[in-house]
């Protein structure tokens, strides 16, 4: 098995092997001539490039070898007592995990050593149920705990939907609808959620819309399929969008302010993104709402999958959830929203970039918005000609790269690019190889070398089209 390793080489632990020597190859030197030593020393009786090949890679061979034998010589003193496990310092554990911000492999630290977690900066504190100690089969840090169930609340201390007390209102048709326009307008911020068929907002449609004005409260409007009476409900929604005085706060507001925008709304007036307003304060941390609930909140949103499934072909459309599903997971997540606004406020003074977030970032959000929303022209005509002359460019260099090689090959591919440089053309006395005994065709090395070969130079030109015409010309009229 070593010099079997030693031969084919091993990726995994960085063992080189001797080049083009594979399975089969070395099963047969194996079978032949035993060993590493064997088959070094019958080189004779190979032929052709793996003559060639093994000859000037011995010492390789033979280095390959050695980092495959597993020493059984070492000193080594071994005391059973120093490998049992004992009780970790779990508060300094705890601290390192807060700062890094392992929320669950905190919670499962405790529950593995039975401990209670402390009070953190971030006020995320959780008790453990669990009865296991330590040592008490396998356990991982890293395994999910749940997906904010009521269990969940009961092993990691976090409040839920479950758990907490909350009035989600669905707003009826008719004078429902006429009292709840009358109360949003006499409000001076209102959080709001969009909930759509999709999560491109330029093609996504309306299926309902969250407001929350008042922690653990809200309203939820639904959008009906058919565009004329979604329509109508949305104008009655303009005078709130369109308010230049009251406030809207969201989470992630570009996507809100895109999907309305097709159904003629310009959102005006102040506006808070608590994902923006985030990134200010913890720039380093992720600003996802799941996130920022169990860090700031000490609470855990319902998870969209638990809706609509998880993604592929079986997955629902938000349309397709019942309505009192689609009311508490949608005013949930304004009502969160809307909290979060509440703990950063403070926060954003507190850091000193509270006038960044009004002046330059919550105005700069709009500018986004509105160019994302007109997007850029295309001369599609143009385009289709560029790449019929791209096309042409890199047929000839193909016939130029072929022609100097003597062979046709796959360009594309590193190992025959490598193959036809360096041995076939040697075009270097030593070669740069990767860490699998590959030749490399990095772009810096063959960068390196264009100035004194012409085939090197064709090659990069080669890729450099190639990827234009690819990723550029011809895709860029089909998105």
């Amino acid at each position: 098995m070593i010099d079997y390793l030693g031969m084919m080489g091993d990726a995994s632990d960085n063992i080189p092997g001797l080049p083009g020597v594979g399975d089969k190859t070395a099963k047969k030197f194996i079978a032949a001539y035993g060993s590493m030593e064997g088959l070094l020393a019958n080189t004779d009786q190979l032929k052709g490039k793996m003559k060639e090949k093994v000859i000037a890679n011995a010492e390789l061979g033979l280095l390959s070898k050695k980092l495959a034998t597993i020493r059984l010589d070492c000193p080594v003193t071994f005391n059973a007592k120093n490998y049992e496990l004992d009780d970790p310092n779990v508060e300094a554990v705890h601290e390192i995990f807060d700062e890094l911000e392992f929320r669950r492999a905190k919670e499962t630290l405790a529950k593995i050593f039975s401990k209670e977690l402390p009070e953190t900066k971030s006020n995320v504190s959780s008790k453990s149920v669990s009865n296991s100690s330590a040592g008490a089969g396998q356990f991982s840090l890293f395994d999910a705990p749940g997906s904010g169930t009521a269990s969940e609340s009961e092993s990691t201390g976090r409040k839920t939907l479950a758990t907490s007390d909350h009035l989600y209102q669905l707003v009826q048709e008719g004078m429902g609808t006429k009292l709840f326009l009358q109360s949003l307008m006499q409000q001076s911020s209102v959080c709001f959620d969009t909930e759509t068929t999709g999560l491109d907002p330029l093609t996504a449609e309306l299926v309902g819309i969250a407001f929350s004005w008042e922690k653990g409260k809200g309203f939820y409007l639904p959008i009906p399929e058919d565009r004329d009476v979604a329509q109508a409900i949305v104008d009655q929604l303009k005078p709130f969008f369109e308010s230049t005085s009251i406030e809207k706060v969201g989470q992630n507001l570009k996507y809100d302010i895109k999907v309305l925008d097709k159904y003629g709304v310009d959102v005006k007036g102040p506006m808070f993104d608590t994902m923006l307003a985030h990134y200010l304060i913890n720039p380093d941390m992720r600003h996802n709402m799941d996130v920022l609930a169990e860090t700031y909140l000490n609470y855990t949103p319902q998870s969209i999958v638990e809706l609509i499934g998880k993604k592929g072909k079986n997955q629902l459309s938000m349309r397709d959830v019942d309505l009192e599903k689609q009311k508490e997971y949608a005013v949930e997540d304004a009502d969160v929203t809307l909290q979060l606004k509440e703990h950063f406020t403070p926060e954003l003074a507190s850091a000193g970039t509270d006038k960044l977030f009004k002046d330059i970032e919550m105005p700069l959000l709009d500018v986004l918005a509105a160019m994302e929303i007109e997007g850029i022209n295309l001369d599609e005509d143009f385009l289709s000609s560029l790449s019929g002359d791209l096309e042409t460019d890199i047929a000839q260099l193909e016939k130029d790269i072929y022609e100097v090689a003597g062979e046709e090959f796959n360009i594309g591919s590193p190992k025959q690019l490598g193959i036809i440089l360096f041995e076939k053309l040697k075009l270097v006395d030593k070669p740069k190889k990767t860490k699998t005994g590959q030749y490399s065709t990095a772009e810096d090395v063959l960068s390196y070398l264009a100035k004194d070969h012409a085939i090197i130079q064709n090659v990069l030109d080669y890729r450099g089209l190639s990827k234009l015409k690819s990723t550029y010309v011809d895709a860029l009229p089909i998105r």
